[in-house]
């Protein structure tokens, strides 16, 4: 038994040293192999890191300059609000600090007539009293108007109705017309700030547009919409909501102006109104306004 396990312990030793020794030659071509190819890499960042004409970054570097000046405060600030003003008028969009500054600037309007009926809209203050507003509003039309004559018209101011009375109207005999604006004027003081007015914006083609009006006697809501085109007798179409109160309200173009007073709806279609541009006639009694 001796005689034969003496040669199987033998081979069984040597197998077990060529085994070893293949792991370590092995793992020496690996080392010397991974060695080489650090050795590559590295040279070909010395190479890169040597080549400084003919390629940039992201960074901005200039393939001229080995330095990029920093941007001062000032171009910073101008970089920002030229970023700004394109998305503004890509997107049809307005600050909200300044949608809330002018939504200060309206009111909500009530007008009680001969039979006890009241009326609601809006009107948006001008300055020193004075507002502008629909003449639907404040004065009958149609047929027979004397028996549905006004006899106050009040706005709301700080929770409380102050008394306004009209100054100054439009020719309309009917409704959603040309001539369908008026001027109102209050004795009491009033604190609010007043619009900023453009008489020359020519409401382009789906041009934003931003409107607040007294919706269903809710208060002063906001609305966004786009100019569709003018009509015939000098009115513009938009998409906008035409719920009823905001008659009178504003229409706000993408700098915050007052350029124009929603005025009336297609009939059973409140997303498409009109909108009356505004025009000189209009601040003809608002000495400060010419």
């Amino acid at each position: 038994m001796s005689r034969g396990v003496m040669p199987t312990l033998l081979f069984a030793l040597s197998a077990l040293l060529f085994f070893g020794l293949g792991n370590l030659l092995a793992a020496r071509q690996v080392a010397s192999s991974d060695n080489d190819q650090i050795a590559a890499l590295r040279a070909e960042v010395g190479a890169l890191r040597g080549q400084r004409t003919g390629v940039s970054g992201t960074s901005g570097r200039t393939a001229d300059s080995g330095t990029v000046a920093a941007m001062d405060d000032r171009s910073r600030a101008a970089l920002v609000a030229d970023i700004k003003q394109q998305l503004k008028s890509e997107m049809g969009l307005l600050p909200v600090s300044l949608l809330r500054e002018r939504r200060r600037s309206f009111v909500e309007l009530y007008s009680y007539d001969v039979t006890g009926a009241s009326n609601y809209g809006t009107a948006g203050y001008l300055g020193q009293g004075y507002f502008i507003t629909v003449k639907h509003g404040v004065i009958a039309l149609g047929d027979a108007p004397d028996s549905r004559r006004i006899t106050s018209v009040t706005v709301m101011y700080q929770g409380r109705a102050v008394a306004a009375h009209v100054v100054d109207a439009g020719a309309a005999q009917v409704e959603v017309d040309p001539g369908d604006w008026a001027i109102l004027k209050v004795k009491d003081p009033i604190d609010l700030p007043p619009l900023d007015v453009n008489l020359a914006y020519t409401f382009e083609f789906a041009d934003p547009i931003f409107r607040l009006g007294n919706d269903y006697s809710k208060g002063i809501i906001l609305s966004t919409g786009n100019v569709g085109q003018r009509t015939p007798n000098n009115l513009v179409t938009c998409l906008t909501d035409g719920h009823p109160g905001v008659s009178g309200g504003g229409v706000l173009n993408g700098d915050g102006q007052l350029v124009g007073i929603p005025i009336g709806r297609m009939q059973g279609d409140y997303r498409f109104s009109f909108i009356l541009p505004l025009r000189g006639e209009m601040f003809r009694k608002v000495s400060f306004l010419n």
